[in-house]
């Protein structure tokens, strides 16, 4: 919990009385290597923070997923839109490596937000996170080429990145696996 406590206070600092009644309502998580943690259609129920592992955000397709985010450990991961609306997915999320970390249900959130003197704070400020998050990646599809995007991303994490496949690391930044192989051998 010392990393997500930290995690939490490069947001905003956290009092030992909120900080007690938030791990009340944490749970602990474990998942396995490829497993499906969100499907479609259903309602995402938690917040996590990751600890350990590679999660990513996907569309199942019949042909090729289109792999359109990660979540990183030291990082949060969730179907926040579904999280927050309560409504079906419209995408999955996988782990892509052993995966473990802290969760907080939709209800326990809830229950921060009112009894804490910080919680609405940090609920807005985690949602700003994860906006300007999102904001970017799109701006980085609209504004890069796939070698600047895998570049990026490899510059971010480069340790982890040996962990996820090829094809979804290209179907990340937008290209075939075959295109990503030949943009690895121009820049290495």
């Amino acid at each position: 919990m010392d990393r997500l406590k930290a995690y939490l206070d490069t947001i905003n600092v956290v009092d030992a009385d909120d900080w007690d009644f938030l791990c009340s309502k944490l749970e602990p998580f474990t998942f396995e290597k490829k497993e499906i943690i969100l499907k479609m259609e259903e309602i995402e129920n938690y917040l996590c923070f990751l600890t350990s592992g590679v999660i990513r955000y996907y569309l199942p397709k019949d042909d090729n997923d289109v792999t359109f985010g990660f979540a990183f450990e030291d990082g949060l991961a969730s179907g926040y839109n579904s999280f927050i609306t309560r409504s079906p997915s419209n995408f999955q999320m996988e782990t892509l490596t052993a995966t473990t970390g802290w969760r907080i249900s939709h209800e326990g959130l809830a229950e921060v937000y009112a009894k804490t003197k910080v919680g609405c704070t940090l609920g807005r400020l985690i949602a700003e996170t994860l906006i300007v998050n999102s904001i970017k990646r799109e701006i980085s599809l609209l504004n890069t080429t796939a070698e600047e995007r895998y570049q990026s991303l490899f510059t971010d994490r480069p340790k982890l990145l040996q962990e996820i496949p090829l094809k979804y690391l290209a179907s990340y930044v937008g290209v075939t696996p075959q295109a990503l192989s030949r943009i690895r051998k121009r820049i290495s």
